[in-house]
């Protein structure tokens, strides 16, 4: 069992920064993709961003050049770090990691969200 919890959710205002976290713990291999997803009231969720094992990522085009992701292998964690933040960034803010267990199977493992809120 693998289990994901986000941090570093919150109130920023328009232009700020805020850096989100996201732990994973549990019987763990190696995690071959993180994601970071948002879901705003009313709307779907929808990729934000993603990174492979190897350092390869990819940026939904709303927050490309704003937002980065970056991950660290040995402490599995997987960060965001989000900068000229809008109001329409305004969501709450899921990781999904896939890979494999130590055992063998593989797993995809979503945590339970962080609240990020853009506002003056």
């Amino acid at each position: 069992q693998v289990q994901v919890v986000e941090s570093g959710g919150g109130l920023v205002q328009p232009g700020g920064s805020l850096r989100l976290s996201c732990a994973a713990s549990g019987s763990i291999f190696t995690i071959e993709r993180a994601t970071w997803h948002r879901q705003a009231p009313g709307n779907q969720r929808e990729l934000v961003a993603g990174i492979t094992y190897g350092g390869s990522t990819n940026y939904a085009d709303s927050v490309k050049g704003r937002f980065i992701i970056s991950r660290d292998n040995a402490k599995n964690m997987v960060y965001l770090q989000m900068n000229s933040l809008k109001p329409e960034d305004t969501a709450v803010y899921y990781c999904n990691l896939d890979g494999y267990t130590m055992e063998g199977p593989m797993f995809a493992s979503w945590g339970q969200g962080t609240q990020v809120t853009v506002s003056s």
